[in-house]
């Protein structure tokens, strides 16, 4: 497996400015276009070892797995679902763990997502931030369906409830309401966000955005800087961060593309003062022409 596109990823995990511990997980791997954020719950230990059992599977599972890749990232977080729920129930310690996650994999030009819970994946193209995974949660979906704004949702009680997690229950690959997939072209203009909820319970969609387009070519820079504002605005979780930008990405506030603005701006200045030194040439000459032509008839009459 590798991915067509090749990208530019950087990550970030910390452990918040309320948690003890950080039962967050990231794997980034570029050459074979693979990007998963794992958010662990159920308890001290527990969600730490969800989590990492999470990555250390599905990576596993999808370069040993074979057919289309809707059913290579199937197989792979169900194989982690099956392993997290056979470790809860060998240790009582570990009783009840499980995680939530997303899972981009790039291949053919084109992302492909395997979501489960409350964890994110934003697309960001063309100047403009979306959100392709929706929240399995009751606040997400009165979000989704716009019966929340985004604020409200954010502040709202029961915003980390979930009804989706991989590990509390034995699954199949294809059973209802557990995985969810989108699919969609990914440019080589474009930019993927992939985020725990430590995140996106603290920052806008806007506050996200207008990080993401400071990007000036150094991805990890701009996972970080995602994660020092989360904790500016209370840290109230773990947050972690995967930042994957096309090749052909560029930040729509960065430096560069700021000269490349005022580049164009006087390009368009000097375009019409060049048409008006044109015309401004002919017409001397017109009138240069008109004056020669007097004299020269002046001339001509002293003599007659």
């Amino acid at each position: 497996m590798s991915a067509t596109v090749t990208c530019r990823a950087g990550t970030a995990s910390d452990t918040g400015r309320h948690r003890s511990n950080n039962e967050d997980r990231v794997y980034a791997d570029e050459s074979r276009g693979i990007f998963l954020v794992v958010d662990g719950v159920g308890g001290h230990a527990a969600g730490e070892k969800a989590a990492e059992t999470a990555i250390e599977i599905i990576p596993q599972q999808l370069e040993a797995s074979n057919g289309s890749l809707e059913n290579r990232i199937r197989g792979a977080i169900t194989a982690a679902n099956n392993r997290i729920f056979e470790l809860s129930q060998e240790n009582e310690d570990w009783r009840g763990m499980a995680c939530v996650l997303t899972l981009a994999v790039l291949e053919d030009d084109r992302v492909t997502v395997g979501h489960v819970g409350d964890s994110r994946l934003y697309l960001v193209w063309d100047g403009n931030l979306k959100k392709l995974t929706p929240d399995h949660s009751p606040v997400g979906e009165l979000e989704d369906q716009g019966e929340l704004t985004e604020a409200e949702a954010m502040m709202h009680p029961r915003r980390n409830e979930v009804f989706r997690d991989v590990g509390l229950h034995l699954h199949e690959p294809a059973d209802d309401h557990f995985i969810e997939i989108k699919s969609c072209a990914f440019h080589a203009e474009a930019a993927l966000l992939l985020c725990s909820d430590g995140l996106s319970d603290v920052l806008t969609s806007a506050e996200i955005g207008a990080i993401i387009e400071t990007f000036e070519g150094d991805s990890e820079q701009v996972a970080h800087h995602l994660v020092e504002a989360a904790n500016e605005a209370g840290g109230k979780d773990n947050i972690s961060v995967i930042f994957v930008a096309g090749p052909e990405f560029v930040g729509a506030a960065s430096k560069s593309m700021a000269d490349a603005r005022t580049r164009h701006a006087i390009t368009r200045q000097r375009g019409p003062v060049r048409h008006w030194k044109k015309w401004l040439t002919r017409a001397t000459w017109f009138l240069a022409g008109i004056i020669t032509g007097i004299l020269s008839a002046l001339v001509v009459l002293r003599h007659v």
